[in-house]
């Protein structure tokens, strides 16, 4: 029974790694369940022995990628008390996936409100999981920081999620180099808090707040 479902476990990532890449590619809406068919060499009919319906596929890319991004930070966060320390862990985590998996770091953003009900609620709270560790951590590094903490967390994954842009392997830095700078880059303006900024950088712009593309 346990090498049944080593196997049967096996066969799934193979799909899921698969279909995250036709997905990356075509796009969730525009690839098919005919498409992963041909690409993984599983039947149509065998393929439904794994999942129930296109989006319940792309669930459980997203439910597997997100749940393997928490447990290896939670790992590798156990016992790690210092909140500069704890910084670095959780960047160069969250880059070492996403570079050695960029197909499903393009799904992971692009089709993040494609899901329903239970299925989006679930994934949902996977990345709340993420982002309140992040934000605790933040939040030790500088208890009474002037950058809203909402601000600065979701400025940091921005940071990193963005990568599937402009990130080349093949020309950019490695990705231990890469973890290093964004973690500089993050930490000179989150700690520093805006302090040593020249008059001219602090000054909002001129005119509306909320200006429209489109002329009323």
């Amino acid at each position: 029974m346990a090498d049944d479902r080593t196997a049967y476990d096996e066969k799934l990532q193979s799909i899921l790694r698969t279909s995250a890449a036709i997905f990356a590619e075509k796009g969730y809406h525009q690839a098919s369940i005919r498409d992963i068919a041909r690409a993984t060499g599983v039947s149509l009919s065998g393929l439904y022995y794994y999942f129930r319906s296109k989006e319940e596929l792309l669930f459980l890319i997203q439910e597997h990628a997100f749940g393997t991004l928490e447990a290896d930070l939670l790992r590798l966060l156990d016992g790690v008390n210092d909140p500069h320390r704890r910084l670095r862990l959780l960047i160069e985590n969250h880059l070492r996936y996403f570079v050695a998996n960029m197909a499903e770091m393009k799904v992971l953003s692009h089709e993040a409100d494609v899901l329903t009900a239970e299925m989006r609620t679930r994934v949902n709270a996977r990345k709340r999981r993420l982002t309140e560790i992040a934000m605790r951590i933040l939040e030790e590094l500088r208890p009474n920081g002037e950058i809203d903490l909402r601000v600065a967390t979701f400025s940091l994954f921005g940071m990193m999620n963005w990568l599937y842009n402009w990130y080349r392997p093949e020309r950019d830095v490695d990705v231990t180099r890469l973890a290093g700078d964004i973690n500089r880059l993050f930490l000179g303006g989150f700690l520093q808090g805006g302090a040593d900024l020249p008059k001219a950088a602090q000054q909002a712009v001129p005119g509306e707040e909320r200006p429209s593309f489109w002329q009323s």
